[in-house]
């Protein structure tokens, strides 16, 4: 029985930049390891980002890699001859995108015995 969206229940998707936040996960996880320009490049081609600017993307993609979200593995030279990082997603940020897909409600709902067993067990090593 589903009980619709209640919104984002993982922080990082929550407040101004949300949808940016979004964007820029997704550009990642499809793309794979970017630069920043990269990214903004592909956040720019979404529809409600077209104006967008680089200095706002990179500022956030630098606070993602601040709170754990973001990595840097490496550096590729750029066309003007710069040294400039790539960067991934890392585990922290997939987990984040999933557990924000989920409903927690109907997770419960739907959950037989074992599969409820397995969660709670993952859940007590966490806490």
């Amino acid at each position: 029985m589903a009980r619709g969206r209640r919104g984002s229940r993982v922080s990082v998707f929550k407040g101004r930049t949300r949808q940016l936040t979004k964007a820029i996960f997704w550009t990642l996880a499809l793309k794979g390891p970017s630069l920043a320009y990269e990214i903004c490049r592909a956040v720019r081609a979404q529809k409600h980002f077209k104006y967008v600017k680089y200095p706002v993307v990179n500022r956030r993609v630098r606070t993602l890699e601040e709170l754990g979200y973001v990595e840097r593995v490496g550096t590729r030279k750029t066309k003007a001859g710069f040294e400039a990082a790539l960067y991934q997603l890392t585990a922290k940020a997939y987990l984040a995108i999933m557990l924000n897909q989920v409903d927690l409600d109907d997770f419960i709902d739907e959950a037989d015995e074992a599969t409820a067993l397995a969660a709670l067990a993952l859940f007590s090593q966490i806490l």
